[in-house]
């Protein structure tokens, strides 16, 4: 049993994280500001004797002790790092920082989320860890992308000072506890089907992405945080299936039985048009594959969702009545 920093335990992936934490008999606290998590995705959790929730910032000194920790703070989609720009950098350097202090004051171990935004609109296919990237420092998504790059060069000299850290670039976790509103691509098209709305492809669709269910992404981490060894391991953790944006978009409309149209816009500035993780060394090292299909996977998702939007509805009507 270890005593386990979750940061940004409240958000998407810190939420299914924690759980399985607290499965396996972990002392678990979940640190976070709030900014994109939700306290509803821990909330149930509070009267657990092992789990501990923080509302707290990293950009400030972390006086904690613990033996591990998970970094997950900071904001993951486009809309939510291009609105927190700043908030953003700050995350993920003053903050990160700040995690690698405490890490190395509690003589513990970090597993630093990166992602796979480091490669940039990469021009190798898939993307290898030893890849230096494809990326522009004046672009909207350069806060999210410049940010995660300099956070594992802090990682990095960290860990020549003897932090023990490694790092983590993930490819487009999806799953339970995604926020419905913020703007990632299968958020976004399982709502809008959901609610017979547009689905919105920016583009003409033909851009990949390598979609990987959240519990596959957590038990990834799980295995990476165990892998012994005290050097600084970088690996790929995602879904290898590539998918095109707008066979995704059909797909959803088929699972959810969806008569909404799609709509074409332009595609953003610095939108990468490729992405496929090379996962050879979680293969190799971790004997980790991802288990769960995609179509498995989205379903879970959709029924996820359906459960969320009853609720809202619920709530709108016992607020109309009262």
């Amino acid at each position: 049993m270890a005593k386990i920093l979750v940061a940004g335990g409240a958000g998407f992936l810190g939420a299914n994280l924690t759980r399985r934490l607290l499965k396996s008999n972990n002392d678990v606290i979940c640190l976070d500001n709030l900014s994109t998590g939700h306290y509803q995705n821990i909330s149930e959790l509070i009267p657990n004797p092992r789990f501990e929730f923080i509302k707290a910032d990293i950009i400030n000194p972390i006086n904690l002790s613990f033996d591990k920790v998970f970094n997950l703070a900071c904001p993951a989609s486009p809309p939510q790092y291009q609105r927190l720009a700043l908030q953003t950098i700050d995350a993920c350097t003053l903050g990160v920082r700040n995690l690698l202090e405490a890490t190395r004051r509690n003589n513990a171990l970090m597993l630093h989320t990166s992602t796979s935004e480091v490669y940039g609109d990469p021009e190798i296919h898939p993307q290898v860890e030893g890849y230096r990237g494809n990326v522009g420092t004046l672009t909207d998504r350069a806060c999210y992308d410049e940010g995660k790059r300099l956070s594992e060069t802090l990682c990095y000299e960290y860990h020549k000072r003897g932090c023990a850290v490694r790092i983590a670039r993930l490819f487009n976790t999806y799953g339970p506890f995604m926020d419905p509103d913020d703007g990632r691509v299968v958020s976004n098209f399982a709502i809008s089907a959901l609610t017979e709305k547009p689905l919105t492809i920016y583009g003409d669709g033909s851009q990949t992405r390598s979609f990987c269910y959240v519990s596959d992404t957590v038990e990834a981490l799980i295995r990476f945080m165990e892998l012994p060894g005290d050097n600084l391991p970088v690996y790929n953790l995602g879904n290898p299936n590539e998918v095109r944006v707008v066979d995704l978009a059909h797909m959803m409309l088929q699972l959810t039985g969806s008569n909404s149209p799609i709509h074409f816009h332009p595609l953003p500035e610095a939108d990468p048009k490729k992405r496929k993780p090379c996962i050879k060394r979680a293969r190799q090292n971790m004997d980790w594959l991802p288990q769960v299909s995609l179509e498995s996977g989205l379903q879970h998702t959709i029924d996820y969702f359906k459960t969320l939007l009853q609720e809202q509805k619920k709530e709108i009507r016992l607020a109309g009545t009262a």
